[in-house]
């Protein structure tokens, strides 16, 4: 898991095809790996990767085909900038939300204009997606835990302050260019809850609550 605050912009320095998919070296310029193990899961641009190799200022981990075809990782180059980001400890603050590193679409930017020191953006969605984004909610886009400003069924739109402009890579987003989108994982486990399962089909309503000691009196 992650919170999707940036620790650190880091540098593709390596992509190697491999039997049909993808390994990614990464520099990762002052990301503190100095606690990593081989095996950690490491946020790329949102994208949960597990270092199999780490060595001073780097780190290379594969990239599988679901991957590639399901996010930005398909397009990725050497020299591209990403956000990283290392997974959430335990005693670690959560200051942004829950976030998985489980990319569930690719959105474009469609929109960009100051607002004051601040820029806003616009961002197209997978039409699928809209049902789990909300006014006010949390949604993380390449790696990056944001607020929701408004959202329509195809699009949405955040406010970026100076800070996250200068130390992530929405400071140099313009339109056209692609981004991971990551909904809130709450929403997707309440949508589950919600259609019930094999073993109890009926969805959870006001009658079912209502109906089970604790959740409505």
């Amino acid at each position: 898991m992650f919170t999707g605050i940036i620790e650190a912009l880091g540098e593709i320095k390596r992509v190697e095809q491999q039997q049909g998919d993808v390994r990614l070296t990464v520099a990762t310029a002052n990301l503190d790996l100095s606690d990593a193990q081989l095996g950690d899961s490491i946020a790329v641009n949102g994208v949960c990767l597990t270092a199999i190799e780490l060595t001073k200022g780097q780190f290379v981990a594969d990239v599988s085909n679901e991957t590639l075809s399901a996010t930005t990782m398909g397009n990725i180059k050497a020299g591209a900038v990403v956000n990283l980001e290392c997974a959430l400890q335990a005693q670690t603050r959560l200051g942004g939300h829950m976030v998985s590193g489980h990319v569930d679409g690719v959105g474009q930017v469609i929109e960009r204009k100051s607002d004051a020191r601040s820029v806003r953006f616009r961002f197209s969605m997978p039409k699928q997606l809209a049902r789990y984004v909300a006014q006010k909610g949390s949604i993380c886009i390449d790696g990056i835990s944001l607020t929701v400003n408004s959202v329509d069924d195809s699009s949405f739109s955040v406010n970026i302050v100076p800070h996250t402009l200068e130390m992530t890579t929405l400071g140099q987003r313009t339109i056209g260019d692609s981004v991971n989108l990551e909904v809130d994982v709450i929403a997707r486990y309440l949508e589950r809850l919600m259609m019930g399962d094999a073993q109890d089909s009926s969805p959870v309503d006001y009658k079912k609550l209502l109906e089970s000691s604790g959740f409505v009196k």
